[in-house]
């Protein structure tokens, strides 16, 4: 693990916005009565740093896009936040709500300001509620942490975005490392607050170097920020073809349920990482739940098909396997995605390929059952548009947890069903045997799902997804984009009834 070099506010500031485009929002921070001996510390911070606070504020452009921006500054108090900190921070983050910017935030600090005590301590509160008071209104919020970055200020703004990333070998934490041992009478763990660390664990999504800010953050926000630009870059983007398949076309092709379920286990079926690399842009993978957990199983990524944009969930077929199923922590990740797209109002984008959840002691002690049933109603009730997909293998409650969207597409060789067939068997007959009569007798394949209205749309394979990853993905992409597109330009109101009329009245 290297450390990267400490930059100051400005010089990161002129390293990820466009030259020249810089403006301050920074208005001179008014005399205040304080001891002397504070005074001297605040003289000396702005002659060392020539800067009158831990904090600058301001707006420039971001690859041509106009971007609001907090950055802090170690060197003045090593950034601790006191209330004339707080003020700025809060106002800048007030006039970028009012103006509709997207707001980009690097916080570096020691935490609260000591010297301001209690007052400056509770200037957290002011922070987090113009913080989320942005967020409301749909708006994207990117943090880059930088280090140090401690105590309150992790605690509050540092902790909030809709995309979190760090600084190679930042120190980051709640408790600083020198109140702990001065506490405990001994050095914290080595290595627990490192950005790397929280990357393995979920909290952040990823580790970045300085360089590749930029590119991180214009990629995100072609994503976040294009609720009102998606239909210009739609119009241009390639369109379905005549023999893609349409919600009236017959998905019958002669294929058993067998054989569909037999096609969707091939070990070489693409699955949603050769998607993206195939038909998406502007990919950003995110990171765990950001509570502490990840799962390999469930791929939680930003990006756009045809230029519509999405929020993804993807059960990825390479992170699963009999000794690392799909846990309830992959079904808490996926509620995080759900939470995004509702915060955005974005499209949500759930991609089916599991062989099932986790059964195991650890998967009942973590709650897997209610988190299938959390991932339901929070699915069901969605505030923003929803598009599924069965790409692969669709079992069990793992499955039946990303399916309540508003359309329903499946590839020709997905499936739905409550059990493998081999489960269903046993269950009914008392073995295995008889799994491919099963499978027929419960109409899991796509075809018999699009009969049944579960599914609107089957994707042709020709005759399978292993044997033509590229095509397949180039056409379930082309697909993809109409269908987002689609959610995008109807009444929200309108598709809110409409979802939830279909699931009240499936099968009846």
């Amino acid at each position: 693990m290297t450390r990267a070099a400490r930059l100051d506010a400005r010089a990161l500031r002129d390293l990820v916005l466009d030259p020249g485009s810089w403006l301050s929002w920074d208005s001179p921070v008014p005399p205040r009565a304080v001891d002397d001996g504070y005074a001297e510390e605040l003289r000396a911070a702005r002659e060392r740093t020539g800067q009158d606070e831990a904090v600058v504020t301001g707006e420039g452009r971001l690859r041509g896009r106009r971007v609001a921006v907090l950055a802090g500054e170690f060197g003045f108090l090593a950034g601790s936040i006191g209330t004339a900190t707080a003020e700025r921070l809060v106002v800048a983050i007030e006039r970028a709500t009012e103006e509709g910017l997207p707001l980009l935030a690097s916080p570096v600090s020691g935490g609260t300001r000591m010297q301001e005590g209690t007052v400056a301590f509770l200037q957290m509160i002011g922070i987090t509620a113009a913080i989320a008071r942005h967020k409301e209104a749909g708006l994207p919020y990117l943090v880059y942490l930088r280090g140090p970055t401690f105590g309150g200020v992790l605690a509050s703004w540092g902790s909030l975005g809709h995309v979190t990333i760090a600084e190679p070998g930042a120190a980051i934490g709640f408790l600083g490392p020198r109140v702990y041992e001065a506490l405990y009478g001994e050095p914290f763990p080595a290595g627990v607050q490192t950005a790397e660390h929280l990357a393995e664990r979920g909290l952040i999504d990823g580790v970045v170097p300085h360089a590749e800010v930029a590119g991180v953050a214009d990629r995100a926000l072609r994503v976040l920020a294009a609720r009102a630009t998606w239909h210009r870059d739609v119009a241009g983007a390639q369109t379905p073809v005549s023999d893609d398949g349409t919600d009236t076309d017959d998905p019958e092709d002669g294929r058993t349920a067998w054989d569909v379920v037999t096609a969707s286990r091939r070990s070489d079926r693409p699955g949603v990482r050769r998607l993206l690399r195939t038909a998406a842009t502007d990919v950003v993978t995110l990171n765990g739940t950001g509570a502490g957990e990840s799962d390999p199983g469930l791929l939680l990524a930003l990006a756009r098909f045809g230029g519509a944009p999405c929020v993804l969930l993807g059960q990825d077929r390479r992170g699963q396997s009999l000794s690392a199923p799909l846990g309830p922590a992959a079904l808490r990740e996926a509620r995080r995605g759900m939470r995004l797209a509702a915060e955005l109002r974005l499209p949500l984008l759930t991609l089916i390929d599991t062989p099932g959840a986790a059964l195991s002691v650890a998967a009942e002690e973590g709650g897997l059952a209610g988190e299938i049933a959390r991932c339901l109603a929070d699915m069901v009730m969605l505030r923003a548009p929803t598009l599924a997909v069965l790409l692969g293998q669709g079992t069990g409650g793992g499955a039946l947890a990303l399916v309540p969207a508003d359309r329903v597409l499946a590839a020709a060789n997905g499936w739905l069903g409550p059990l493998p067939p081999e489960g269903a068997s046993a269950i009914v007959h008392r073995t295995v045997d008889r799994a491919g009569e099963m499978a027929a007798q419960q109409g899991v394949r796509a075809t018999d799902l699009w009969r049944a209205g579960i599914v609107d749309r089957v994707v042709p394979e020709r005759p399978d997804a292993a044997d033509e990853p590229a095509a397949f993905c180039e056409r379930l992409g082309r697909v993809l984009g109409e269908e987002l597109a689609g959610l995008l330009g109807r009444d929200d109101g309108e598709r809110m009834r409409s979802r939830l009329h279909r699931y009240r009245h499936l099968g009846r």
